[in-house]
């Protein structure tokens, strides 16, 4: 149990609980957050609040009382993947679509991480008690996108591939095939990224409370098949915010096709899931320090479509 203490500053005033306690605790997830206060574990000036919507004041006093998470084992399963690159620091596979990258709620087994522990026995050991779930894991895909992703294989490439991430010193480049009619065939968008103010289970672009968030897209063919005008866009990102170029390519009136939560989901012959491919990336060896690039081979079912828009 670690117990923390704050005083609300000027700049928090008529903040809800929720919203103060995600800033102040900026590593601890809100919806994390908003389990506490309800469990009683939040008090405002000495008394216990349960609503994470109650409104501060400033010069109050927050008292939050975080019990540790309670970690569960994570089983060792047979690894499939593709391998794109191995060494004794680091490890790049070719994720399926379908494929979460480590547990969560809902996904216990059957993701990335479940395959690493079949395929290193002692990675959970090596990784610490702090990273049960997801050792190794620099970043992520989301579970329907396929394509490059990177895995340390010991803790100090995991520190220093962090680093090169979030110094943006890689480079991530998609493939994506978006629906709707392309305004430009080029174009960057630098907008914030942040929860959608009404549904909390989406991003958003916003004006504010977001997350710088930076994407370079460059249609390569447009085509109308079956009746829907469809485009490959070539993208890059040059930060990785959750959903960026769902949301971003969205935001353009280019939602990625397939895409049931920024998109219209409707049926399409050969898509069943979106249509999103993490296409190339470079960046760092941990040890060496050389720059390293990588291309995942396109799936099937995304290179289908990409053949006929391309013909």
């Amino acid at each position: 149990m670690s117990e923390v203490d704050f005083t609300v500053a000027p700049e928090h005033q008529a903040f809800r609980l929720d919203r103060a306690l995600a800033e102040l605790l900026p590593d601890t997830s809100r919806t994390r957050l908003a389990e506490l206060v309800k469990a009683g574990n939040v008090t405002v000036d000495g008394n216990v609040v349960t609503v994470p919507r109650f409104t501060l004041q400033s010069g109050m006093r927050l008292h939050v009382s975080i019990p540790e998470a309670r970690t569960q084992a994570v089983s060792p399963e047979p690894f499939a993947f593709e391998i794109l690159f191995e060494d004794p620091h680091l490890l790049v596979i070719n994720k399926p679509a379908g494929v979460v990258v480590h547990p969560a709620a809902g996904n216990p087994d059957g993701t990335v991480v479940n395959a690493l522990l079949g395929r290193y026995p002692g990675m959970a050991n090596r990784f610490g008690p702090e990273a049960t779930e997801r050792p190794g894991i620099v970043h992520r895909l989301d579970k329907e996108t396929s394509g490059c992703l990177a895995v340390a294989k010991t803790p100090d490439a995991l520190f220093k591939l962090g680093a090169a991430f979030a110094d943006r010193r890689t480079a991530k480049t998609y493939l994506a095939v978006c629906r709707g009619v392309p305004r430009q065939l080029q174009g960057e968008l630098q907008t914030l990224i942040g929860r959608h103010p009404v549904n909390r289970q989406k991003m958003a672009v916003v004006e504010r409370n977001g997350k710088p968030a930076h994407t370079a897209y460059k249609i390569l063919a447009q085509k109308v098949i079956n009746g829907v005008p469809l485009a490959l866009a070539e993208v890059r990102i040059f930060t990785g915010r959750t959903h960026q170029i769902r949301v971003h390519m969205a935001s353009l009136g280019l939602p990625v096709l397939g895409d049931a939560v920024y998109g219209r989901h409707t049926d399409f012959p050969g898509v069943e899931r979106q249509m999103l491919h993490a296409w190339k990336l470079s960046l760092p060896h941990p040890v060496t320090g050389e720059t390293l690039s990588f291309t995942a081979p396109i799936p099937a079912d995304f290179e289908r479509i990409k053949e006929v828009l391309l013909d």
